[in-house]
């Protein structure tokens, strides 16, 4: 990879590490980088906002190159580090544990590698969080949780989920088991002044872990005589809390006597969180609800079309909130000139007002850049934007803007997380790109610096929010190193699979470190450059026709009209140039005639012969941007816009940070497909 404005440096830095955190909350600990220091350090503005100072950037790119200068491990053929056993079957294996001060008196014998990785109970927790995601009743959620029983080890079953009303407790779902008071035609109502162990837990918001017949019969006498009939021998009973307030209760049943280690009853514990989203969206609004799947379902299909030269993989997990959606969003955006945009961001929060704005911000950024704005332009608009909409809120933003033909990448940051990049062999490294303030600070008055890099073929480009890098309770450090290692060793030439393993790789909070959540929202865009088709044969031919007409020279046209001809001199059919030569001369024509400017054409001819691309751009420095006329008869001018229109492929306006971009294309076509000539007086009645 090639690039200007930043060096191949990886996220991190004095802003929280890689970028400021949208969701961030009052963790003492939170902010601090791989060394340590707290990001609080910097000067800060009047409302709170980070300032970035002289020694910011630099400090920024020192702890990114400490990063980027962790050893990976040396890895055998089989994947292993050199000496170490496997090591997914030491973390999956408990039955082989061998006592440290003992020594060996032979060698335990050592298992085959598994032909796939076994997935650890956070990374199947995640799968079925990712399913859960999809239901909308609570009776299909928990034949999902049902699900972890097999996956676990656990003898999960039997499960009822209680919602807490003013006096009394409902079952709003229930997977085998039929919850004691419920007839078969009937739904249970249990008061709250019942001795229950689950109403215990609405009134304390506290979890009740009963590990046998035994603790149950002590703790609710009463209740034993109707339980003991039914066969369970051990019972969880966890809150569903939002917004600080119990909202349900999830009784979780197993068949047999079981002791709730730190780990079991963390893994209930984010299960608990994940059956709380699935709480509140089965009682989420049927138009909220189906705005939520739009939404998703408009980010599942933003890749498609994808021009060839790039392969785009994605993926979306929502773990906060109650609706298919938060704050966190991807796009792909199809650009003129064969170009595209992938965008990445996250809004601050997890909730409805999250997902709202999520969607507002997404669709300003899609409309900036079907204006033609640059990736800066693009940024500081959206920034304003946001401001005036909501002064409360901030989001984090990557917009990347990429030409499949060269892999040129135009990066630009709004306090996201920094991209990673994965070399053809393997190696990861945190690209640093310069950036600005998140989106919605300061008034949107952010300078947004446009880094220019090359993507070579083979090499991936990641994009991602904080939550894949910071979920189960990493910091940037630990989260790197984990996501590093999940890249080195997938298979670029899938990249599907290779989005799958990064999920894989997520892990659920330590209850003794963080509390159990859901975590953080999860988007994740994968981008890589593959080898042009027509590479087979060499290099793509191309020709390239630059120069600047100005108004002091106005013979310069006629030279203008002669260099195209020349750049077009074997181009299949004649009547196509001479469309190109009139539509070139009417933009330049157009810039000496309305502006004292001078115009800057650029002229970029691609492919082989017969299959050939002409894009024409004609750039000035006026303000007025042009605009369709409809001139009479004996008008002098007023037709380049309508000719455009007719005779060109595709033809569009872009602004520019000092003027405009008037640009046209042609494709080359060996057929004469042209339509029966009309009168120039058929035309203009037709426009």
């Amino acid at each position: 990879m090639t690039g200007s404005g930043g060096g191949a440096t990886p996220p991190g830095g004095q802003e929280p590490p890689g970028g400021h955190d949208p969701d961030g909350g009052h963790d003492p600990e939170e902010g601090r980088g791989a060394d340590g220091a707290r990001d609080g350090d910097e000067s800060r503005g009047a409302d709170g906002a980070q300032v970035p100072d002289e020694g910011h950037s630099a400090a920024e790119r020192a702890q990114i190159d400490h990063l980027n200068a962790l050893e990976a491990p040396h890895r055998t053929p089989a994947g292993k580090e050199k000496g170490e056993p496997d090591p997914t079957w030491a973390k999956n294996d408990s039955t082989r544990v061998q006592d440290p001060e003992r020594p060996l008196e032979e060698p335990l014998p050592q298992p085959p590698p598994p032909p796939h990785p076994i997935p650890s109970r956070a990374a199947a927790l995640l799968a079925t969080g990712h399913e859960l995601a999809e239901t909308v009743t609570m009776d299909e959620a928990l034949r999902v949780t049902a699900r972890l029983r097999d996956e676990q080890g656990f003898d999960l079953n039997g499960q009822v989920v209680f919602g807490v009303g003013e006096n009394f407790l409902h079952a709003e779902g229930q997977s085998g088991y039929r919850a004691p008071g419920q007839t078969d035609g009937g739904e249970l109502r249990m008061p709250l002044s019942t001795r229950h162990p689950a109403t215990e837990v609405a009134h304390t918001g506290r979890a009740v872990w009963l590990e046998s017949p035994e603790a149950y019969a002590r703790g609710y006498p009463a209740m034993w005589r109707l339980t003991s009939r039914r066969g369970r021998e051990a019972w969880a009973y966890l809150p569903l809390v939002t917004g600080g307030k119990v909202q349900g209760v999830w009784l979780a049943a197993f068949g047999a006597p079981r002791v709730f280690s730190a780990t079991d009853r963390a893994l209930l514990r984010t299960a608990a969180a994940l059956l709380t989203s699935a709480l509140e969206r089965s009682r989420t609004g049927a138009a909220e609800l189906a705005l939520s799947r739009g939404l998703r379902s408009s980010m599942g299909a933003a890749a498609g079309g994808v021009r060839k030269g790039l392969t785009v993989a994605n993926r979306y997990v929502p773990t906060g909130g109650g609706l298919m959606v938060g704050g966190d969003w991807y796009d792909v955006i199809q650009l003129p000139g064969g170009k595209i945009a992938c965008v990445v961001g996250d809004v601050q929060g997890h909730d409805v007002h999250a997902a709202g704005l999520m969607s507002q911000l997404r669709t300003a950024v899609h409309a900036y850049a079907a204006e033609g704005h640059g990736p800066d332009a693009i940024l500081a608009r959206t920034s304003r934007f946001l401001a005036a909409l909501d002064e409360d809120r901030f989001a984090t933003c990557l917009y990347v803007e990429a030409d499949p033909a060269t892999g040129v990448l135009m990066l630009a940051r709004a306090g996201h997380p920094h991209p990673v990049l994965r070399l053809p062999d393997g190696t990861c490294l945190i690209k640093h790109v310069r950036g600005g303030l998140p989106l919605g600070l300061l008034g949107g008055a952010n300078d947004y610096p446009v880094d220019l890099v090359e993507l070579d073929p083979g090499e991936i480009l990641m994009l991602c929010t904080d939550g894949l890098i910071e979920n189960g309770g990493d910091d940037m450090f630990t989260g790197w190193v984990r996501l590093r290692d999940a890249l080195t060793e997938a298979d670029p030439g899938d990249l599907e699979g290779m989005a799958d393993r990064l999920l894989a790789t997520v892990e659920t909070p330590d209850p003794e470190v963080a509390p159990a959540h859901g975590g953080d929202d999860i988007a994740l865009l994968l981008l890589r450059r593959d080898a042009h088709p027509e590479q087979g044969t060499g290099a793509i031919p191309e020709r390239r026709l630059v120069l600047t007409l100005r108004q002091d020279r106005p013979e310069g046209l006629a030279e203008a009209r002669a260099e195209l001809r020349l750049l077009l001199h074997d181009w299949a059919r004649q009547d196509q140039v001479d469309t190109a030569v009139l539509l070139t001369s009417e933009l330049l024509g157009n810039v000496l005639v309305h502006t004292d400017q001078s115009a800057a054409l650029a002229a970029r001819l691609l492919g082989h012969a017969g299959t050939r691309h002409l894009r024409v751009e004609v750039t000035d420095q006026g303000d007025e941007l042009p605009h369709q006329q409809a001139p009479g008869e004996l008008a002098s001018s007023g037709r380049g816009l309508i000719l455009l229109d007719l005779l060109a492929s595709a033809w569009g306006v872009r602004p520019e940070p000092e003027g405009k971009t008037v640009w046209f294309e042609l494709n080359e076509s060996e057929d004469d497909d042209t339509p029966e000539e009309k009168t120039e007086e058929e035309l203009l009645e037709n426009w």
